[in-house]
C-alpha cells in the first residue's frame, strides 16, 4: 500500500543535529525500498479551476502559512499501521508539529 506523509510548516530552524538525523531516516527507509519520494514545496503555488468549463488559473499562497503543506514523502508499505509507525518515528525526529498520512489509490 502507498502512503503520502505531509507536513505542515513550524516555527523552529533545523540544525545540523536534525540534517543529520533525517539523512540517516532517509537512507535506511531508501535501502529498504519504503521511500519512494520526498520533497519540499513551495509556500504559493498555482489554482487551476474550471467552472462551467471556464478554466481560472490563480497564484497563491491560498492558505494561511501554518496550513499550508510544507513537504511530503511518498512511502510504500504493508499496512496503514506501518506508515503510522514511520510517520511516528518522523515527528520524533523533527519534533512539534503536524504530519497527515493518506493512502494513496491507484498504480
Amino acid at each position: 500500500m502507498r502512503y503520502l506523509m505531509t507536513t505542515r510548516p513550524t516555527d523552529t530552524a533545523p540544525d545540523e543535529k536534525l540534517y543529520v538525523e533525517m539523512g540517516r531516516f532517509v537512507e535506511e527507509l531508501t535501502a529498504a525500498g519504503v521511500l519512494l519520494a520526498t520533497g519540499g514545496l513551495e509556500p504559493g503555488g498555482v489554482l487551476v479551476s474550471c467552472a462551467g468549463g471556464d478554466i481560472t488559473v490563480t497564484d497563491g499562497p491560498f492558505a494561511e502559512a501554518k496550513e499550508a503543506v510544507a513537504g511530503f514523502a511518498l512511502i510504500e508499505v504493508r499496512s496503514k499501521e506501518e506508515a503510522i509507525e514511520l510517520a511516528r518515528r518522523f515527528r520524533r525526529i523533527v519534533g512539534d508539529g503536524e504530519s497527515v498520512v493518506q493512502q494513496v489509490f491507484g498504480p
